[in-house]
């Protein structure tokens, strides 16, 4: 991969972290609830599926997926349930009063977030359609696939790390306007809700021009 085409790599990932979805809200809402330190997990988790995507659309396993209506039908639907699972989870924890902004946390949950965080992006389809759509006009047959590939998974890592981590911080700014049952609920209801949205809003993903 030459200077330039790592520039224009370097630009479409910032683009790309910039712009709102699932990841971003996740951030947002653990930022939020949890202050940025214990957020690293679900943002290191969001880059795990991050990378894991962009593995599997440099494999061509991607373009596989689109191909198949089936294959990609359950990674749709999977994708799109356990969004809304995470938002539903959280709606209810403003409603029971198990506060998800709690100071104090159980030890140990730190796997929880990760885990939530991977799933967010290994399973969604949104993301698979874009990895498979444009990470083909970065790649060239002069280097090696696994050099290009390794380049393009550190360069996400470190632009998706900075970004998620400011929208962390962002949110977590607000802490202190939330110390009240009142507000935390009312978080807890924006952000579940939300993610509830863009979860039922991946089962309208199509698989593009790669369809047959």
């Amino acid at each position: 991969m030459d200077l330039s085409t790592w520039l224009a790599f370097v630009a479409a990932t910032c683009l790309i972290a910039l712009s709102p979805g699932s990841g971003a809200v996740l951030a947002m809402s653990h930022g939020l609830s949890y202050g940025v330190r214990k957020t690293t997990a679900t943002i290191f988790g969001l880059q795990l599926g991050l990378v894991l995507l962009l593995l599997v659309a440099g494999a061509g396993v991607g373009s596989l997926l689109l191909a198949s209506e089936l294959a990609f039908g359950v990674v749709k639907v999977a994708g799109a349930c356990y969004l809304i699972y995470v938002g539903w989870s959280q709606w209810r924890s403003g409603a029971s009063g198990s506060l998800v902004g709690a100071t104090v946390e159980p030890a140990g949950r730190w796997q929880r977030r990760f885990a939530t965080g991977f799933l967010t992006n290994a399973t969604n389809p949104k993301g698979i359609v874009f990895m498979v759509a444009v990470l083909p006009q970065f790649l060239t047959d002069a280097r090696p696939l696994w050099l290009q590939l390794l380049v393009m998974a550190a360069t996400s890592m470190v632009i998706d790390l900075t970004v998620m981590h400011g929208y962390a911080l962002g949110a977590s700014s607000l802490r202190r306007l939330m110390q009240s049952p009142r507000a935390q609920r009312n978080q807890n209801r924006v952000f579940g809700g939300v993610l509830m949205a863009v979860g039922a809003g991946l089962f309208f993903v199509r698989r593009g021009t790669q369809s047959t």
